[in-house]
This record gives structure tokens, sequence and C-alpha cells, in this order.
């Protein structure tokens, strides 16, 4: 079964880190591009950041360059998303996401096909 678990999320202050992290199970991760989205009370769900299959590539909103970071762990099964230096406007439930990405050399916020349930990031003072 095509299973993406969401942990990490939390109540934290302006300037902050955490550290998201989501674990795959059920299919070959290696083969798939996996994306970060958030969405916030209210709002549309956007794209946060993406990689390629490979990890070669990756992408950000412009909300969030330099501050968060993507990476993957293939062989354990596991995505993160670090982000520092968080912003009020950073809350939203986060969610990873995943779609068939195999020989593609760049991601984006397109349609993504699996989704895990997200979890709670809240920036407050």
């Amino acid at each position: 079964q095509f299973t993406l678990v969401e942990s990490g999320g939390g109540l934290v202050r302006p300037g902050d880190s955490l550290r998201l992290s989501c674990a795959a199970s059920g299919f070959t991760l290696d083969y798939y591009a996996i994306g970060w989205f958030r969405q916030a009370p209210g709002k549309e769900r956007e794209g946060v950041s993406c990689i390629t299959a490979s990890g070669g590539s990756t992408e950000y909103a412009d909300s969030v360059v330099g501050r968060f970071t993507i990476s993957r762990d293939n062989g354990q099964k596991r995505l993160y998303l670090q982000m520092n230096n968080l912003k009020p406007e950073d809350t939203g439930v986060y969610y990873c996401a995943a779609t068939w990405g195999y020989g593609k050399g760049y991601c984006d916020f397109g349609s993504y096909d699996d989704w895990g349930q997200g979890t709670q990031v809240t920036v407050s003072s």
C-alpha cells in the first residue's frame, strides 16, 4: 500500500527551526519525485519545495528560498524539509506528496498522485 506519513510539526516561535520528515512505504521511492506543500487556514494549498527522484534537482517557493532545505534518503525511504528562521506566515498544515519522476531532471508543483495526511506547523510568539 502506497503510504506517506509526515511528522515533525509543532508550535514554535518566530526565528525557530523545525525539521519535517516524510516516511514512505509500499512503493519504490527511488522512482518518485517528492513535493512538500502547505495549506494555511482559509488559503489554497501551495507548493513549498520539491526534489527529483534522484535528488539531483530541487525547487523552492520564493517565500522560503534561503530558509528551507529539502532532502531525501532513498535508502531509508525518508524525505525531509529543514525549516529555519520560521515566520508566522509559514503556519499551516504541511503535506508531502509523490509523483512518478523516474528519469526526469526537474520537478515542479504540478500534479501529484499520492499524499500524506499532513502535519501541523504553527509559528507564533
